[in-house]
């Protein structure tokens, strides 16, 4: 991992605060990035201070001055090249992000693949930012609209998915016009020096702007700094439901603008006609994948009743099939948690779970001996709830699988809409009514919903959010780049007359 480290410029104690390529002498605390694969601090960021903080900003908007007038096409080239860049560093940041996160090996990889994707996705994009035209009620007028770039676009991402999710904002936000300044995750501040070292890289040789591609490393008060800032018109944050209506109010207070990614609660409906070998794969994945700390994890499978026992049993046998271990020996499928904060609270969520009544068919707990030392090593466990219990209600970031039992379609439905989040969801179902009503405008409720995949695992090319709780951002595919920019609406008269609108009459 030293090796990785250096080859990033990664030193044990370096600034967490740059404009681009340079790197500015912070003067904020300290900021140690412990790995909860074996506990050991990796390295450490100092913090940007409030002045630093105004100055990357200021920057910023220097930047903002002279990157909007770039050709979107050209903008489109230099992200071309960074894709690149990430395809020649795709081993060492998936590992580093593996090791600085904990999540297993190849969805380090896939993370930065992720990265690649939208990329590559945003090259197309740059020249296509189009508007639509509209005819006029009067004579001899054009209308039309186009987009322009907003300014200086907030990142807060989180530490689950610490460099994928910064890429879905900074990569369209860049080819939109716009510049931007990331506060990643105080718990894996490590991935995102290693982005920006990538990033400056190609930046420098394409004479970008310093200031198009800012970091600030730092706690809760950098994220609350860039959420009241009127200087930047868009903050995106992903995190927590508690989070996010922090941050809304603060945006909103001000009228700008906040692109929320938010908490999820999400479910699989498994109908008495799927397919359940198939829906094995996809429930697993989605419940264990990252240690159930996605926020598209599943947490609920509502299950038919004629099928619930045998579904049940297959489950049961899976998880005593799981290996849980080091996330960087591809032979396990679950790695840590973040930190032992993060079981504290895994811990309190099974109390909760069976002081309500439910019953636990597989048991959790903390894994302790060779290879756990970190102490963030946790059992995936299942537990037999209804869906009315609060702690079924509440998002918990842990792999902790709750089943529910259904008779009827309209039932299911209700229960899958039957929390306050609204993220992901999906159907196993081989009925193609069944499959219909689910998708259907009396169906699934989520910004997302699926059919005979799961929950987790979102392709870049559609808009990714959620409705409810989990904020109703969309970032990443479709016409998600429109939150990045704003419409203005065009009215050209080439007349050598002056009509109003509507047939107003005003006559001089």
């Amino acid at each position: 991992m030293q090796k990785i480290l250096t080859g990033f410029n990664i030193e044990k104690e370096n600034s967490g605060v740059s404009t681009g390529t340079k790197w500015l002498a912070a003067s904020g605390p300290r900021l140690a990035s412990f790995s909860p694969v074996d506990g050991k601090e990796i390295a450490a960021v100092t913090t940007a201070g409030r002045a630093d903080y105004d100055a990357v900003v200021e920057q910023a908007a220097k930047a903002f001055a002279t990157w909007r007038q770039w050709p979107a096409p050209r903008r489109g080239e230099v992200v071309r090249q960074v894709g690149e860049a990430l395809r020649g560093q795709k081993e060492a940041l998936g590992r580093l992000v593996s090791y600085e996160m904990g999540k297993s090996l190849q969805e380090g990889y896939g993370e930065v693949q992720e990265m690649i994707d939208i990329c590559d996705f945003a090259v197309g994009l740059s020249r296509q930012l189009h508007g639509l035209t509209m005819h006029s009620e009067r004579p001899g007028h054009r209308m039309y609209e186009q987009w322009h770039p907003l300014g200086i676009t907030g990142i807060i991402s989180a530490f689950n998915f610490p460099v994928a999710v910064w890429s879905w904002n900074a990569i369209l936000a860049w080819v939109c016009g716009d510049v931007c300044i990331w506060k990643p995750s105080e718990k894996t501040p490590l991935t995102a020096l290693a982005c920006q070292h990538i990033v400056a890289k190609v930046f420098a040789a394409n004479n970008v702007p310093e200031g198009v591609c800012c970091l600030v490393a730092g706690e809760r008060e950098v994220g609350e700094w860039m959420a009241a800032d009127t200087r930047i018109p868009l903050v995106s944050a992903t995190g927590s439901t508690r989070m996010g209506k922090s941050v809304g109010a603060a945006v909103g207070a001000r009228l700008g603008r906040a692109l929320l990614e938010l908490g999820g609660n999400n479910a699989i409906i498994i109908s008495k006609g799927a397919d359940l070998d198939m829906s094995l794969i996809g429930c697993v994945f989605g419940a264990v994948g990252t240690a159930g700390q996605r926020c598209t994890s599943t947490r609920r499978l509502i299950i038919h009743e004629s099928v619930y026992e045998p579904f049940k049993n297959k489950l049961v046998k899976a998880y005593a099939q799981l290996r849980i271990g080091d996330p960087l020996n591809e032979q396990n499928h679950v790695g840590p948690l973040i930190d032992k904060q993060a079981v504290e609270m895994y811990l309190r969520s099974i109390e909760k779970c069976k002081a309500e009544g439910g019953r636990f068919v597989v048991e959790g707990g903390v894994l302790e001996g060779k290879g756990y030392e970190s102490g963030c090593y946790v059992k995936p466990a299942i537990a037999e709830v209804e869906n009315h219990y609060s702690i079924v209600q509440h998002e918990t970031f842990a792999p902790i699988l709750y089943l529910i039992k259904y008779s009827t379609m309209e039932e299911a439905i209700a229960l899958q809409n039957g929390v306050p989040q609204g993220l992901s969801s999906a159907i196993m179902t081989l009925d193609l009514r069944e499959a219909e009503q689910f998708l259907s405008q009396a169906g699934s409720d989520c910004g997302i919903a699926n059919v005979n995949i799961g929950t987790s695992g979102a392709e870049i090319g559609g808009a990714f959010g959620g409705e409810k709780e989990t904020g109703g951002g969309r970032e990443s595919g479709s016409d998600a780049w429109k939150a990045y920019m704003r419409r203005q609406t065009n009215t050209i008269n080439y007349t050598d007359k002056l009509p109003l609108a509507q047939g107003i009459k005003f006559d001089l």
